[in-house]
């Protein structure tokens, strides 16, 4: 199935050409007014409800990590526990506009999570690349990162290097024990290369490579910075054979497409009539 051309995709309503260029160029991309006000009162509200769960089936990272905890207070697969979050976890405008700068055929959920810096004395979020964490053995995986508050330097927007994501997978940086990423890139011109620092309104968001270089400024202000993000990976994606949390009591073999369920195809390009 060949990519339809611009205009003729229900994700053209929402970016352009040149995001779709920019993006395959840099290796992401902003999108603005992602969200409408009402659409950003509800998932703010259902986000709330969801971290302030006690029990549920969505897993809660760091809850055990004190440093961990001082760089990412955060959720994996709200979904599970949360209706409201579902509604956004597989919403299909979301899945479209990754469909349309993929150049994917289709495009499957992985997982989602909460992102929440919590104010005072939260770390900055080094800089890593997100595919080493995923098992999954093809390249193409990206994230949608959704701002629910107003973002900036002082509480923790991102910052991106671009074209970095065609260095190819390096190796897992630990969030809170960190090694320097670019010692791994010395003598190249991805370690010379300026990073972009992208501040976002409420309801704003960015798209980004799994293999992109990128950054969280720390929360130095006095209220949680609130993000949402969900991971997306192009159908035909196979395991690695690694483990990860959401994949905790499934039985996928190595380099099984990760498919079912749990992995819901979101989005696809027509067939040809």
């Amino acid at each position: 199935m060949k990519e339809q051309p611009f205009g003729q995709h229900p994700a053209d309503r929402y970016i352009s050409q040149d995001q779709i260029e920019f993006y395959r160029e840099n290796g992401f991309v902003q999108v603005n007014d992602l969200l409408d006000g009402d659409e950003l009162a509800a998932l703010r509200e259902y986000m709330e409800e969801s971290m302030s769960a006690k029990e549920g089936l969505s897993v809660k990272t760091g809850k055990d990590n004190a440093a961990y905890a001082k760089v990412l207070n955060q959720k994996v697969n709200t979904w599970r526990d949360h209706g409201g979050m579902a509604t956004f976890a597989f919403h299909p405008r979301f899945a479209e506009i990754a469909l349309r700068l993929t150049g994917a055929k289709g495009i499957r959920f992985f997982h989602d999570h909460a992102l929440w810096k919590m104010p005072g004395d939260t770390n900055a979020t080094p800089w890593h690349q997100d595919s080493p964490k995923w098992p999954m053995n093809e390249d193409g995986c990206m994230s949608i990162w959704i701002a629910l508050d107003d973002v900036d330097e002082n509480n923790g927007c991102m910052m991106f290097v671009p074209k970095s994501h065609k260095v190819g997978k390096l190796t897992n940086i630990s969030l809170h024990d960190p090694v320097n990423i670019f010692d791994f890139v010395q003598g190249t011109e991805i370690a010379e290369r300026k990073p972009v620092v992208v501040p976002l309104k409420a309801g704003s968001c960015t798209f980004h490579d799994g293999l992109t270089f990128h950054y969280a400024h720390a929360n130095k202000t006095d209220k949680p910075r609130r993000a949402y993000a969900i991971i997306y990976m192009p159908d035909g994606t196979t395991f690695n054979g690694k483990p990860h949390m959401v994949l905790d009591g499934q039985t996928y073999t190595p380099e099984e497409p990760l498919r079912g369920p749990m992995f819901p195809l979101l989005a696809k390009i027509p067939a040809q009539s």
